[in-house]
């Protein structure tokens, strides 16, 4: 019969949580949804990613192949599940289905645990997920049957635990203040533009937004909230200073520009469809993505990294940056005593920021120097080598070291850096609440703001720009040449001249950067190309 043998699915192994405390059985009859990842009918050359394609265009060549969405659905049917989305551009079916039916389906145990910090249950498995062996090449990820959370907000907000607000420290700024210092535009305001923020809880207060802005002296921008996977607006947690941060610092500094918020549960199966939906939404057409949260590369399983990075190529082949936070917590990303990047900051299709401590006034920067408060326990900038990733042709020149584990040369993070240091960090406006926060957090949504001003000015998107920037170097930056990540004692990474694993080419030198993209256009067009 159809169906009926099992194949293991290349890199869905997941050992059992750890932090949590097995429940028990689940109930068979409750119903869930997954979302199965199809192959490319086509593979996508890195060489078509920098000269943006329709998204017509792109699904047609680069999407899945129907006859393999079809062949889906047989086994959805075969399997008693119900098929409640394909997209053929997006490479994803979607099923809804019993535990019981998702169990015999894809050869696993579902069970609930509970985890022993937050009380947060959610159904996890341990060893592999089976395949249809008809499906083997087909299906390349199978997500949502595990729905542990995968990704932590990069901000920081330690003075929020005082029962006073504490004083703002001598150099806080508004974003606008930040923007400044690095020189960004002033004749544009990100009108025409779209900044997608991707957010895995939390939720934002209309009335804090119309609030914060008015005391900036802006117009408030245009923020819309987008479901995804049945996540949405919940304002009245602890993620609530990550969204509110993302989108006051953006909407500040470019408040002529929509800005869409897409929520999702903090899965990778809601991580993964985030991405893909904001990438390819026609409706409201980012032309900037946002990303504050992520995790250590080694707790994502093989098949969450190719579904991901693949979401992201996706981004870079329809001319859609994607601007990742390199996390907060130094060369260990938070396990200590080895070196480790942050995912999804890490794939070769992000432009990854990084974090620095940034003294200055108006428009003159008195000092910048790698973040790195961990003494104080204020975090450190992320920031290293991929495990994972192969270095990337526009990495080649960049003196990206090995990895001294192993000798692996793989994908240097970060690209870019700018003000993250809580101690000089972005004066916000949080559940009524005016507070002091930081983060590698606040620099995703500052290089957001700055591509929508880009985009404007230029009169064309960005896009997947990273070859782009490596060919300008440190010219377009400032080059941060002071300090380190190291947060266990490893000695690893300190800044220097060019490009480095802590800071990247430095923070922007906006009136730089657009002078030479503004060259670069103008060649173009000159050429044809």
């Amino acid at each position: 019969m159809a169906f009926e043998a099992l194949v293991p699915l290349t890199g869905s192994t997941k050992a059992a949580p750890v932090g949590a405390t097995l429940v028990g059985a689940l109930n068979e009859q409750e119903l869930l949804s997954v979302t199965l990842i199809l192959a490319r009918k086509t593979a996508l050359p890195n060489a078509v990613l920098e000269q943006p394609m329709d998204r017509r265009t792109f699904g047609d060549t680069y999407g899945a192949d129907p006859a393999n969405i079809l062949l889906v659905e047989k086994f959805a049917y075969n399997k008693g599940l119900t098929v409640v989305e394909t997209s053929a551009f997006k490479r994803r079916v979607i099923l809804n289905g019993t535990v019981k039916a998702m169990n015999a389906a894809f050869n696993v145990q579902l069970q609930s645990y509970k985890n022993t910090k937050t009380g947060h249950t959610f159904r996890g498995r341990a060893g592999d997920i089976s395949i249809a062996q008809e499906l083997e090449g087909v299906v390349i990820g199978v997500l949502g049957l595990d729905t542990r959370e995968v990704a932590r907000a990069h901000f920081r907000m330690e003075r929020r635990k005082k029962k006073k607000p504490a004083a703002p420290p001598p150099s806080t700024y508004t974003p606008l203040q930040v923007a400044a210092l690095y020189g960004f535009p002033t004749g544009v305001d990100g009108t025409g533009q779209t900044i997608g923020i991707i957010e895995l809880g939390g939720g934002f207060s209309p009335t804090d937004l119309a609030t914060y802005f008015q005391s900036l002296g802006v117009t408030a921008p245009n923020v819309t909230a987008v479901s995804v996977d049945g996540g949405a607006n919940t304002p009245g947690g602890d993620a609530d200073g990550e969204v509110m941060l993302d989108i006051e610092v953006s909407g500040s500094i470019a408040p002529g520009a929509n800005i869409a918020v897409y929520f999702a549960p903090n899965t990778d199966q809601g991580f993964i469809d985030a991405i893909t939906d904001a990438a390819q939404d026609t409706t409201r057409n980012p032309s900037v993505i946002s990303i504050s949260w992520g995790g250590p590369e080694d707790s994502w399983t093989a098949q969450s990294q190719t579904a991901m990075n693949a979401a992201l190529q996706d981004a870079a082949a329809l001319g859609v940056t994607v601007t990742i936070a390199a996390g907060d917590n130094g060369s260990s990303d938070g396990e200590p005593g080895a070196l480790h990047v942050d995912f999804p900051g890490s794939s070769p299709y992000a432009l990854c920021c990084g974090g620095t401590t940034l003294v200055g006034s108006g428009s003159t920067i008195t000092s910048e120097v790698v973040w790195n408060e961990t003494a104080s326990n204020e975090g450190a900038t992320g920031g290293g080598v991929s495990a994972i990733f192969p270095l990337p042709t526009y990495q080649q020149s960049a003196g990206v070291p090995a990895l001294p584990t192993n000798g692996f040369v793989g994908r240097g993070v970060p690209d870019v850096a700018g003000n993250a240091d809580p101690v000089t960090g972005y004066s916000i406006l949080v559940d009524g609440q005016s507070e002091v926060v930081g983060g590698t957090s606040a620099v995703a949504p500052l290089w957001a703001a700055l591509v929508a001003l880009l985009n404007q000015q230029l009169g064309k998107n960005v896009g997947y720009f990273n070859p782009t920037l490596y060919g300008f170097g440190e010219s377009v930056f400032n080059d941060i040449t002071s300090g380190n990540n190291d947060d266990s004692g490893l000695g690893y990474y300190t800044a220097g001249p060019g490009w480095d694993a802590c800071s990247g080419f430095g923070s922007p030198d906006a009136a730089a950067l657009l002078s030479a993209l503004s060259s670069s256009v103008s060649s173009s067009a000159k050429s044809g190309t």
